[in-house]
């Protein structure tokens, strides 16, 4: 026997150099490594031509069968040869280009998100409440949302008292809480957080020491010293026998904790509601603008006895006194801010320059 049935000859050396010559030229025209795939299947898989012929040696007659595997070993050689030195210089040339489209710059300046900073306001909230922890006050807290008599009834406030006006005042609209008009919810955005201390008295009883450091609401319009949603901190003691000097230390030691061991505060007769007597408290400021000098820092005073009978306590008994800051004033006073819009605007450069603790940059 010197042939098979059909399909490539294994005894046939002209029609094997010829497909060999085939093959190696359709590998040499590969440009890519998708391409050259395609041609190894064509040429060596399993529906091959050659390898069909190879499998089909068996059926010829045993004095060819050597010729015939010569023969093929010899092509098949030959193609894996091109294929493998095709396939090297095809896979460089995809490494290189992969290079080129997936190159990285690590001279281009990135696009990098800002990992945010504790706004200072935050934490001179936390250094207050800590101080008067320190104290054996008790820190207390109340809605933000206020009831009219929590915010004005139970503080002395009259009923014409200007401050119950809605040029300085948000009052929420009843109708969205269901009642039939404007004026039936009776509720605020309160105005202070002086609220929070009727209701520590109505819940916790006397002798009551605490502070209540919170956000409240004014109808005023953003300015350099002015925001209509602002933080305030007060402070309220009701024990027997207190007095202002009581009331004068506990500012003092406040001041010096706040501003440094040279501070110092001075109490200049004014009116609240809530308090009886009443003071401006001013602060000794040194690096006031123009030099060194009092400037305003909070209220303070007696707590009013209608105040203490309106939350069931005997003013013939108890005695209280009572004070408040602003907090943004304090930070601003503190570290030299000028401008109210800095702490409200949100920049994360701001907050950044205080550090996590509020004392400055890697604090």
């Amino acid at each position: 026997m010197t042939g098979t049935a059909g399909g490539l000859n294994p005894l046939d050396e002209h029609a094997i150099e010829e497909l060999v010559t085939q093959a190696t030229q359709a590998i040499a025209h590969t440009e890519d490594l998708d391409e050259l795939k395609a041609v190894r299947l064509e040429f060596m898989g399993d529906s091959a031509a050659l390898v069909q012929a190879n499998r089909g040696i068996g059926k010829l007659d045993p004095k060819d069968r050597g010729l015939a595997g010569r023969l093929l070993g010899s092509a098949r050689s030959q193609i894996n040869a091109a294929l493998q030195e095709r396939q090297e210089l095809l896979q460089e040339r995809h490494d290189a280009q992969v290079l080129v489209s997936e190159a990285v710059d690590i001279t281009i300046p990135t696009a990098r998100a800002r990992a945010g900073a504790r706004h200072p306001l935050e934490t001179i909230m936390e250094e207050i409440s800590d101080f008067f922890i320190g104290m054996g006050w008790q820190i207390a807290e109340g809605p933000e949302i206020e009831h009219e008599w929590f915010n004005f009834d139970s503080l002395n406030f009259d009923i014409d008292h200007p401050a119950r006006q809605m040029q300085d005042t948000l009052y929420i609209d009843g109708r969205s809480v269901g009642g039939d008009s404007e004026e039936d919810g009776h509720l605020v955005m309160r105005t202070h957080t002086s609220p929070v201390q009727s209701r520590s008295i109505l819940s916790r009883g006397v002798p009551l020491y605490m502070a209540c450091p919170g956000k409240v609401f004014r109808s005023d319009a953003l300015d350099a010293t002015h925001t209509p949603v602002f933080h305030q901190v007060e402070g309220l003691a009701i024990d027997r026998g207190l007095t202002m000097a009581h009331l004068k230390g506990v500012l003092d030691h406040f001041a010096r904790h706040m501003f440094g061991p040279d501070a110092k505060t001075r109490l200049r007769p004014s009116f609240f509601p809530f308090t009886e007597p009443s003071a401006e408290m001013d602060l000794w400021f040194p690096q006031k603008k123009g030099g060194a000098g009092w400037i305003e820092w909070g209220g303070c005073g007696m707590v009013n006895p209608n105040v203490l009978r309106a939350t069931g306590i005997d003013p013939e008994i108890y005695t209280g006194i009572a004070f408040g800051v602003g907090v943004e004033r304090t930070l601003m006073l503190r570290d030299g801010i000028a401008d109210m819009h800095d702490i409200v605007e949100g920049d994360v450069r701001f907050s950044e320059q205080f550090g996590v603790n509020g004392l400055g940059r890697g604090n």
